[in-house]
């Protein structure tokens, strides 16, 4: 195969990194594109490919052999029936996070993964952030000793217009945003120590969105909206305060690692500012970075050793490219992964680790905030 040729399921905001997988004259053209929404088919050929086949039934993608490779970018509750279908009718697939929204539709996907013999990958891109990989090159480098402790702060801004004035608001769909927001950051702990989580203990609560608004109420059509500070215009518009919103919008987890390492994960979606706050710490030393300032900070405690000659300041380099100069970068990488066999940067058992995380910390949320195991993944999905 001198050329892969990549067909979109789900051709909503997400679809739009697409462009980065068109290269016509390259190794890899987006030739098709599903989506329910009539709309989306037309503003998908503008964005992408003005000759793409569009269809609103993404069978139609499956069964077409002129496509390798399936890119599943439909809403979380649909990632399970997507992803299996085209693995099962052998096509590659990259599956956007989160990878399910239970753990058991988690494992159905890697089996049908491991039956097909195609390559997947899980869209975590934040391991592809400069910022990220720099902390992962300073602890591989064993600057800050044996990791002890991971502290992350995530700062939501705007939670409003990206989860509650949209069905990202309700548990149904999601089971919860430590699955669907968290993913990424739950992720990055694991690929950062190395370990993974084995059990958890959390609170949280719906802080601020949610109430009893009705359901079918918009913003434009709200008697409020000239006072509420969550009223909006365009495509997002489902009230936040509505009765259906039953999803989380303030959480702490606790959780303790394989080999003893702590960490913890604090989530707010209704802060003014969106950033992620980083805190590492090893027997040598902490590395911690400051996303609005583009660095990362080293600072190293008496060891008896070189490595506590001095404290540093990494400045981290802009990339081009959205997601902070992920999205080309991992878009790169799936093509690799299939002309090239090149490994991909997360195993798929990554994205059912996360998701199994996120969901016994749901779990612990809402039964009063025990402690609750982790479901280990089996011994395959570890070796695939």
């Amino acid at each position: 195969m001198e050329q892969l040729r990549i067909g979109v399921i789900g051709l909503g905001w997400r679809s739009g990194f697409a462009k980065y997988w068109h290269r016509p004259d390259g190794r890899s053209a987006v030739v098709a594109g599903a989506d329910i929404d009539p709309s989306r088919l037309g503003k998908f050929r503008d964005r992408i490919n003005p000759d793409a086949f569009v269809t609103s039934d993404y069978r139609e993608l499956l069964a077409r052999p002129d496509i390798d490779a399936i890119v599943v970018a439909s809403p979380d509750d649909l990632h399970e029936e997507h992803a299996t279908a085209a693995l099962a009718a052998g096509k590659h697939v990259y599956c956007e996070k989160p990878l399910g929204i239970t753990v058991e539709g988690c494992d159905r996907i890697l089996e049908a993964w491991r039956r097909s013999g195609k390559h997947f990958m899980i869209g975590f891109n934040m391991r592809y952030m400069n910022m990220y990989r720099t902390m992962k090159e300073i602890i591989a480098a064993g600057e800050i000793g044996d990791v002890k402790a991971v502290w992350v702060r995530h700062f939501v801004g705007l939670g409003s217009d990206y989860y509650y004035h949209s069905w990202h608001g309700s548990s149904k769909r999601t089971t919860s945003l430590l699955l669907q927001k968290a993913s990424h950051d739950i992720d990055i702990i694991h690929w950062l120590t190395g370990r993974y989580a084995v059990k958890v203990s959390a609170f949280g609560g719906l802080d601020y969105f949610g109430g009893d608004k009705p359901n079918a109420l918009t913003c434009p059509d709200c008697a409020e909206k000239h006072r509420c500070p969550e009223a909006r215009t365009g495509a997002l518009v489902q009230c936040a305060f509505r009765e259906e919103v039953d999803v989380e919008d303030n959480s702490m987890v606790l959780m303790e690692l394989e080999g003893g390492i702590k960490a913890s994960y604090s989530q707010c979606l209704f802060t003014p500012d969106y950033q992620r706050n980083y805190t590492v710490i090893g027997t040598h030393g902490r590395i911690e970075n400051n996303e609005e300032e583009q660095k990362v900070y080293l600072r190293t405690r008496k060891s008896n050793t070189w490595k506590d000659l001095s404290d540093r300041v990494y400045d981290i380099k802009k990339a081009e490219g959205s997601h902070n100069g992920a999205d080309p970068i991992i878009c790169e990488d799936f093509v690799d992964m299939i002309l090239e066999g090149k490994p991909p940067a997360a195993p798929p058992v990554a994205g059912r680790m996360s998701i199994a995380v996120g969901c016994a910390a749901t779990e612990s949320i809402r039964q009063g905030g025990g402690v609750v195991r982790v479901k280990p993944p089996e011994a395959w999905m570890l070796d695939a």
